[in-house]
């Protein structure tokens, strides 16, 4: 499985940057490759939207918070997307490749894998967080 050089061009932007609020990734040809970009003001509703309902994606995201020492922080996260109406086939090439894939983003914090979307709520993001 290749990963383009975009992918992680991008993702280095993101982290070191803040250049984009998320980037979801596709498997296309055996190559991974970027799907969608989500600009820096755009909100974790936008991320969820840009998810297929029954194709499986990776993503990354750059969740900013407060702590309760008044501190401003990012976290960066790595989300498999594999819903449960997706193929099998398409389901066992996300999954045998992520380990990867996720080798080639150096700087990712957290990983959740979901499967719908209350899988990874904003609620499920926060808790890993903090």
């Amino acid at each position: 499985m290749a990963v383009l050089d975009d992918c992680k061009l991008k993702f280095q932007e993101l982290k070191a940057r803040r250049s984009y609020r998320f980037i979801v990734f596709k498997i296309d040809q055996q190559q991974v490759v970027v799907d969608k970009i989500g600009g820096p003001n755009e909100s974790y509703d936008d991320f969820q939207a840009s998810l297929p309902a029954d194709e499986c994606r990776y993503a990354v995201y750059d969740f900013d918070f407060t702590t309760e020492e008044n501190c401003q922080k990012s976290k960066i996260f790595f989300i498999a997307w594999s819903p449960d109406t997706s193929k099998v086939r398409m389901k066992m090439v996300y999954a045998s490749s992520k380990d990867r894939f996720k080798r080639e983003l150096d700087g990712i914090q957290f990983e959740l894998q979901a499967t719908d979307p209350s899988e990874m709520s904003l609620d499920i993001v926060k808790a890993r967080a903090f």
